[in-house]
């Protein structure tokens, strides 16, 4: 799938999307939102691909919201701006609802910077590799909006209250040995091997049951929203439905067969 805008590619059940706009830094604009949204929901449904790998061409990752698009939102009618900014917030709430409960597991490959909604795009994902040529920002202050994307829901859950506070409110870079210190990026990598890397990294957290990892993943995405009670009922629903699997069927039979020959 290439429709110029983000490019995805699968190979042996792994998918690379690529946001495709280099001469912008990949800046999210309206349309690249869309062309985004689509890719993510085929590889939701996609039962054939097992993990996501999301980069971006050239030389950065995302610089965020696109510059050229807020000048357009402040020059629509006064009273259109609050409605045409809460209908897009709703398409920027898709996105990243997509990435955070993609029904498998999703890897953001940082290959250059990741600013404002592109630093939160990346949180949205469930680990971070990212290169030597990597920085991160919550640049939003700068423009005078708050984080948007999840931000102000991923980032103190990976660095803490106070420390997401720091960065948020300075809008201050954060390079790539302090972003994997600070438990922002979770592996470092050199900037030529980034996407092998990530892709070898997406096939090992894929090796499992499909089912097991795509119900395991709901339940830990509001664990730290729920109570223990809630946590363990979640989890007895989602064994239920491991107990009638197909991989759960034939992982039992074959050590039993494996056992049975020992």
């Amino acid at each position: 799938m290439n429709d110029s805008l983000i490019d995805l590619q699968i190979d042996g059940g792994i998918a690379t999307l690529t946001l495709n706009r280099p001469d912008k830094r990949n800046a999210i604009s309206d349309a690249l939102r869309t062309a985004l949204i689509e890719g993510l929901e085929r590889v939701a449904a996609d039962k054939g691909i097992r993990a996501l790998v999301l980069t971006g061409a050239g030389k950065g990752f995302s610089a965020g919201g696109d510059i050229a698009g807020m000048e357009q939102r402040m020059s629509a009618p006064t009273g259109e701006i609050a409605f045409n900014g809460w209908h897009r917030q709703l398409r920027v709430h898709r996105t990243q609802t997509l990435l955070h409960t993609m029904p498998k597991p999703v890897i953001a490959a940082v290959n250059g910077a990741a600013s404002g909604l592109g630093a939160d795009t990346a949180l949205a994902c469930d680990f971070v590799i990212a290169s030597e040529r990597a920085s991160f920002t919550w640049s939003y202050i700068h423009r005078g909006i708050v984080p948007d994307g999840g931000g102000m829901y991923f980032l103190p859950r990976r660095v803490g209250l106070v420390k997401a506070k720091e960065l948020i409110f300075t809008g201050r870079k954060v390079e790539v040995d302090e972003a994997l210190a600070l438990g922002i990026a979770d592996r470092k990598t050199a900037h030529e091997t980034l996407l092998a890397d990530a892709q070898a990294w997406a096939r090992e957290m894929s090796r499992g049951s499909a089912t097991a990892l795509a119900l395991t993943k709901s339940i830990l995405n509001q664990s730290f929203e729920s109570m223990a009670q809630q946590v363990f009922a979640l989890g007895s629903q989602a064994q239920g439905i491991c107990y009638t699997s197909t991989e759960h069927r034939e992982s039992v039979t074959a050590f039993l067969a494996k056992t049975a020959q020992s």
